[in-house]
């Protein structure tokens, strides 16, 4: 039996498939999509959107003294940051902390949720990558054990 090509899991080459139908094993990750949708929708109700950042990375460039248990959070407001950028890849702007100025860079899949200072709506992040399940052979259920009585 042959799988319709736009079911998840059946990739093939993308030059074949029209931009309609396209596998979502190819499809790119959302979360910078919606970091942007969110961030909007947070700036046009007058509130403050703060980034909830995962630090853990050697790729995070924040100013890790200001974070707690591995994590930090970042006012990314329009009034607290300079030339802010949502892309694909990374969340890059200029600030100030402590008075110093610093240039923040924040690979995308470290953003953890993106929320209003005000009320605290947002949205939390989960990992993108399907996991595969767990190879736990104590999970596994055993066959049948049978006892001949006499």
């Amino acid at each position: 039996m042959t799988l319709p090509h736009w079911l998840p899991g059946n990739c093939h080459a993308a030059s074949n498939e029209s931009k309609f139908h396209y596998p979502a094993c190819l499809m790119t990750s959302s979360r910078p999509y919606l970091l942007r949708a969110i961030y909007q929708w947070i700036v046009d109700n007058d509130a403050t959107p703060h980034l909830l950042v995962d630090t853990a990375s050697e790729a995070v460039q924040v100013p890790r003294q200001y974070g707690e248990n591995g994590k930090i959070v970042l006012n990314i407001g329009p009034t607290a940051v300079h030339g802010l950028t949502l892309g694909n890849a990374t969340v890059t702007f200029r600030a100030r902390f402590g008075g110093q100025p610093m240039n923040v860079v924040v690979p995308v899949e470290n953003v953890v949720a993106i929320y209003t200072r005000e009320n605290g709506q947002g949205m939390m992040f989960g990992d993108d990558e399907p996991q595969p399940p767990e190879d736990n052979p104590a999970k596994q259920p055993s066959k049948p054990r049978l006892k001949v009585i006499k």
